[in-house]
């Protein structure tokens, strides 16, 4: 009994750090295990700009899967280095994970961060054998702000384009807690980074349906109220609608924080978001059955 109120305790106070923002993430990556990877910090992809990223590999991979992951924050705030619990979740599961940076609001505007994030992803496919990794199943990954850049580089075909490349480069995006369709723009600072008002409607991953984006897992919380869960259901009706290949995941009690907190080894056994990921990046790398339909989640709910 008393190691259980211990255990829920514990919880509380990771919970409560998490919503605090950058001491929760901290937290997470003390509790994160160093072991089963190897890490690579501060690899330059980027000369141009001097951005930066990490690779956290699976010890003795061979051919493993990709996985880009892009980090939240508004576009304004957030790095690399507090998400070593997402990168070394995912090196857990056997993917070789690139978790970069981008630059952010106000030293640049849209479409910088998109670009930025391109740019990382021909670096992971590059150099993705150096690690373990095959370039040919490579994923995108994102939660929040972070979920917009991969949606915008699986949606619009202009950013990979633009660094010599293509959305045949994905095997799959990835995103948690996505903003996809979130106009009107009533905040000031949004309004200065997506701006003019004449190209805000360009801005929208949801305006660039054509039904021939890469396979999309979209997970959202209920109890988001930073950013509203129809960005999820907006969004993957009209890919749904143009054909193109999307399953989403919502969660009936699950904020904006926790989804991507819950990635953590600390975390893991109190929601299946990681375990929608793996399953995810494994069928889209040929490395498991892909059933149709999906099977219905323990904690989620579903849809084909």
């Amino acid at each position: 009994m008393r190691g259980k109120f211990w255990m829920q305790w514990g919880m509380l106070a990771i919970l409560g750090g998490v919503l605090a923002g950058c001491s929760g993430q901290r937290l997470l990556n003390g509790l994160t295990s160093e072991r089963g990877y190897s890490r690579s910090a501060g690899l330059l992809f980027d000369a141009e700009t001097g951005l930066k990223l990490d690779v956290y590999a699976p010890t003795g991979t061979r051919n493993a899967p990709v996985v880009v992951f892009f980090y939240g924050g508004r576009w304004s705030e957030g790095s690399r280095d507090l998400y070593e619990f997402v990168g070394g979740a995912l090196a857990r599961q056997g993917f070789v994970a690139v978790l970069p940076d981008y630059r952010q609001y106000p030293q640049v505007k849209f479409p910088a961060f998109v670009q930025d994030s391109a740019k990382a992803v021909r670096w992971a496919r590059e150099q993705a054998t150096r690690f373990g990794g095959d370039p040919q199943r490579l994923f995108v990954m994102g939660h929040s702000a972070g979920a917009y850049n991969a949606a915008m580089l699986a949606a619009d075909e202009t950013y990979l384009a633009a660094v010599g490349g293509s959305r045949d480069w994905l095997s799959g995006m990835i995103g948690l807690a996505g903003p996809y369709d979130f106009m009107p723009f009533t905040d000031a600072d949004i309004q200065d980074i997506f701006g003019p008002p004449e190209r805000y409607a360009s801005t929208q991953p949801i305006n660039h349906v054509d039904g021939r984006n890469p396979p999309l897992l979209l997970l959202h919380g209920e109890n988001d109220s930073s950013v509203w869960p129809k960005n999820t259901r907006n969004w993957a009706a009209k890919v749904r609608a143009a054909g193109g290949s999307v399953e989403t995941v919502f969660y009936p009690k699950m904020s904006h924080a926790w989804i991507v907190a819950t990635l953590s080894q600390a975390l893991q056994d109190q929601s299946d978001v990681m375990s929608y990921v793996a399953d995810f990046v494994l069928r889209k790398s040929g490395l498991k059955a892909d059933p149709a339909p999906l099977v219905a989640p323990v904690l989620g709910e579903a849809l084909p």
